[in-house]
Parts: structure tokens; C-alpha cells; sequence
């Protein structure tokens, strides 16, 4: 059972929720399901405009404020968000800096996004672009670009945030979020589809006693299907997928990690699967310099959780520990 009014209206309806909310600190673009901070446009400031379809909160509509993003642009459940409503919010918030659009690398926000940019580049506003593509299971090392963006979205919207706050310019952010991109990887895994509001039935079936490692956001068809491991075999399948990747992480190195719940799993789940994990890492002398656990990339009620790593050196490490505040996500 799902507590929804009419299922065509649950994406609009959760961003009149959120404004109403937190009606002290955000505003709405026009009239589309476009949030930004009060305070914006902010002068001498790159801004940073994340988004994408909802049914993923707290990303991303949740990930606007001090040290994050600057607007959120938000489709309905699992569909981009359209052109001009990207167009608006980047008029909205250009300072005359310029803006950076961050994304997940999906092809119907890839399209949308850029027709956006282009209208705005039309009116004189500096646009760049980066599209996440963290997800090591739907692309091989050497074709990134063809990889999803997942829950490494989170960190890549910290060191946005981070490094607009000092006043960069907009090649220089861009340039610091794309080292970010480089330095970070996810994998998930689910044991149950989502299901959509519209409909009474799960995405796909899977079997109770069947996992799926891989998966994406959406459903899209993961890497490898097979009956559910005990954690501590399945954490380690998934930590040697990261590591046998290209991040190159040695002994010595610092790294944050993020255990992100899809959207039905248990506090105690989250917590055995990182122990599992510290294990691992500790095995390899792999530092782990920040743990953060919840759901921040979700799916709205699958049942898995996703493993991302964040390779810091001392400029990225600075940035990440900077003090951010949002709803979805805060670092103090």
C-alpha cells in the first residue's frame, strides 16, 4: 500500500512538500518542480545546478544549500526534467558567473540538459557540464561515458559546492568536479524491483531467495543474477568489482565511502554490510577518512543498497570536509 493522491501528481506534489517545509530557505522557479535557495542568484559565485527524475530523493531535490548545490530541477518519477524548466532555473540562479550543470549520464537528461545549455548559452550565460558516471557495472573502465550515474552523485555534489563557495571560476569548477568524477566508483546490488506509482505491480519479479548485482536506479539489467549470499560474501563480491576497477587504490590511500540504501533496507542491514566492508579495507590498509550511511541515491521502494568509494587527495579531502547543510545531506 502506497500513500499517494493521484499517482500522475506524486513528483509535484513531494516539491510542494519540501517548499512548504523548509519555506525559510528555498523558492520556487516559476511554476515547475524547480527549487532553488532563497538567497540566489549569489554574487561572484559559480552556481550549481543539479537534477534529474524524482523517485531517487533526497537526490536531488533534497541537496540544495550552503556548500552544495544551488537549484535542484526535478522530472516526474523516473523521467528528466524538460528543457525549459533547466532553462529557467539557470536564469534564475546565473550570477553572471556562469553555471555548472551536474547530472546523472542518462540519455534523456543528457538530451534535455544540453538543449537547456544551449538555450541559455543563446542569452549570453556561460553553461558546463558534467554527468556522473560512477556506476562500474554498466560500462567497462575505458568507456566511461557509456557507465549510469548512481549514488556517486552525492559526493560529486559536495565538491561542486565546495569549490563554487571559494569563488572559482567556472572552468576551474568544472575542472575540480570532473577530478571528483575521476575518483569516484559505485555498485549496487537489489533484491527487489521498485514500483512505480502508476502501477500496482513491481518493475520486474525476482525470486525472494534471488539478488541482482548491478542494478540500476531504474531496473536496468545489472551484471550478474544469483540466489542472495550471506553479507559478508556478497560485500566482498562487490568491494573486489570496486577495487579491480581502475580507481587504483593502494594501501595508504584515504577514501570516503557511502552505503546507500535503495529505499527498504534496515538501519541493521546498512550498518552489517559496512562492517563487512571495514574489514576488507582494513585488510588492504586502505584508510577510511568518512562513513556515510543512509538513503541519499534511492529507488523509490527498492529493496537493496548501493557501495561507493571517493578516492581524496588534499585538495579534494579539503573540499569534502568543508561544511555543507541541506535537508538531505549535511557535513558540519
Amino acid at each position: 500500500m502506497k500513500i499517494y493522491n493521484d499517482p500522475e501528481k506524486v513528483a509535484g506534489e513531494a516539491v510542494e512538500g519540501f517548499l512548504r517545509a523548509h519555506r525559510n530557505n528555498y523558492k520556487r522557479i516559476g511554476d515547475y518542480n524547480a527549487v532553488a535557495r532563497k538567497e540566489t542568484p549569489i554574487d561572484d559565485k559559480v552556481a550549481v545546478l543539479i537534477g534529474g527524475g524524482a523517485g531517487h530523493e533526497p537526490v536531488f531535490l533534497e541537496f540544495i544549500g550552503p556548500g552544495l548545490a544551488d537549484v535542484s530541477v526535478n522530472g516526474d518519477i523516473f523521467t528528466s526534467p524538460d528543457p525549459n524548466m533547466i532553462y529557467e532555473a539557470t536564469k534564475a540562479v546565473d550570477s553572471g558567473k556562469g553555471v555548472l550543470y551536474l547530472y546523472g549520464n542518462y540519455a534523456g537528461d543528457n538530451m534535455n540538459f544540453d538543449m537547456a545549455a544551449e538555450m541559455a548559452e543563446a542569452d549570453g550565460i556561460a553553461v558546463e557540464t558534467v554527468r556522473v558516471w560512477d556506476d562500474v557495472a554498466s560500462g567497462p573502465p575505458e568507456e566511461k561515458s557509456k557507465r549510469r550515474g548512481i549514488a556517486g552523485d552525492l559526493f560529486l555534489i559536495k565538491i561542486a559546492g565546495a569549490i563554487a563557495d571559494t569563488g572559482a571560476d567556472l572552468a576551474e569548477v568544472k575542472s575540480v568536479v570532473e577530478a571528483a568524477r575521476a575518483n569516484t566508483r559505485s555498485l549496487g546490488v537489489a533484491f527487489s524491483a521498485a514500483t512505480l506509482p502508476t502501477e500496482k505491480e513491481p518493475m520486474f519479479e525476482m525470486a525472494d531467495d534471488e539478488m541482482e548485482i548491478g542494478m540500476g536506479l531504474h531496473g536496468e539489467q545489472g551484471i550478474k543474477r544469483t540466489k542472495i549470499k550471506p553479507a559478508a560474501e556478497l560485500v566482498e563480491m562487490m568491494t573486489e568489482k570496486l577495487l579491480n576497477d581502475d580507481l587504483e587504490l593502494d594501501a595508504g590511500d584515504e577514501i570516503a565511502v557511502l552505503i546507500n540504501d535503495l529505499g527498504a533496507m534496515t538501519r541493521e542491514e546498512l550498518l552489517l554490510v559496512y562492517k563487512e566492508l571495514d574489514d576488507i579495507l582494513a585488510a588492504k590498509e586502505i584508510k577510511v577518512h568518512d562513513v556515510v550511511m543512509g538513503g541519499y541515491c534511492t529507488s523509490l521502494d527498492m529493496a537493496g543498497f548501493s557501495i561507493s568509494f571517493f578516492k581524496l587527495n588534499d585538495q579534494l579531502k579539503s573540499l569534502y570536509d568543508s561544511s555543507a547543510e541541506s535537508p538531505g545531506f549535511k557535513k558540519l
